[in-house]
């Protein structure tokens, strides 16, 4: 079945000490375009978002929001910086000999000079942290195909009724077409009977310019690759793998086929027609872009 490339996914799962939540949006484009946000300390997990996202999804421009937050309370490791301590006390016992002033310095005083110290958080295990992630990223990524599924189907409903209005067109053309021969064979004799005043009619002169007449406006053939591109249409729409890109090249072809029908034909319902089929053949153009 179709999928639109139109649709959002979502998941979290909380781990030992921290919570990933992951969101997925995704609309319409002619490649895979993928854009992941993430803080720069977890800016590892975009090679992860990236294997995972292109595994799925082949086409439409995709962005990812991951989140992690950390729970409980984490270790923080504290560093003195011995060398700098004693370049900060050198330097003041240094001052207070140079000004002649009494030294008064305490240890609150090294604590808020700079770089005395450091302080750091517990290194992340990263490849726990992207084992889990990919986890998480899995569960959106099947929520937003789910989504991206149901609008497939809206879109297929949609497609059955365009393909059906556009089967009922042809068939209006197809039983239009021989008619316009006989017709104008007939408005061909009358014409010459007219002018001639009563002569008989040459029938061979006459056949011979209905035979150029009806091969000119002949569109069998085009009618005829029509409905093969419409089956191929509606065969693809059934399909498991990706066929927007072979869906709207058959639009194309439908087109160009509708286009020279409307070209060759001399008559007026069948123009009218042409144009009608040219309506709903838009309808499924503007709806393919959204197919995957």
């Amino acid at each position: 079945m179709i999928k639109s490339m139109t649709g959002y996914g979502r998941a979290e799962k909380l781990f030992d000490n921290y919570k990933i939540s992951i969101e997925i949006k995704s609309v319409n484009n002619r490649y895979l375009d993928l854009n992941t946000k993430v803080y720069k300390q977890y800016s590892f997990l975009e090679e992860v978002v990236r294997e995972c996202v292109s595994s799925i999804l082949s086409r439409g421009k995709v962005d990812v929001f991951v989140q992690i937050e950390t729970v409980g309370n984490e270790e923080i490791k504290v560093s003195l910086n011995e060398e700098v301590v004693l370049g900060f006390k050198d330097a003041i016992q240094r001052l207070g000999e140079l000004a002649d002033v009494e030294n008064d310095v305490k240890v609150s005083t090294f604590i808020r000079l700079p770089d005395v110290y450091t302080i750091e958080k517990q290194e992340q295990d990263k490849e726990a942290i992207a084992n889990d992630a990919k986890i998480v990223i899995e569960e959106a990524l099947s929520d937003l195909s789910q989504n991206r599924q149901r609008e497939g189907e809206r879109l297929k409903r949609f497609f059955d009724e365009c393909i059906s209005s556009v089967k009922a067109i042809l068939e209006t053309i197809k039983n239009r077409s021989p008619e316009t021969v006989e017709e104008y064979k007939k408005k061909m004799k009358e014409r010459i009977s007219e002018i001639l005043s009563g002569v008989e009619v040459d029938e061979t002169r006459l056949l011979t310019e209905v035979g150029i007449f009806a091969d000119k406006v002949n569109i069998t053939e085009e009618i005829i690759r029509f409905e093969s591109h419409l089956k191929e249409y509606s065969h693809l729409l059934v399909s498991d793998v990706p066929v927007g890109r072979k869906l709207d090249f058959i639009i194309q072809e439908l087109n160009r086929e509708a286009n020279t029908m409307g070209s060759k034909c001399n008559d007026f319902i069948i123009g009218k027609s042409v144009v009608e089929l040219k309506s709903e053949i838009e309808k499924l153009r503007e709806q393919v872009q959204n197919i995957e």
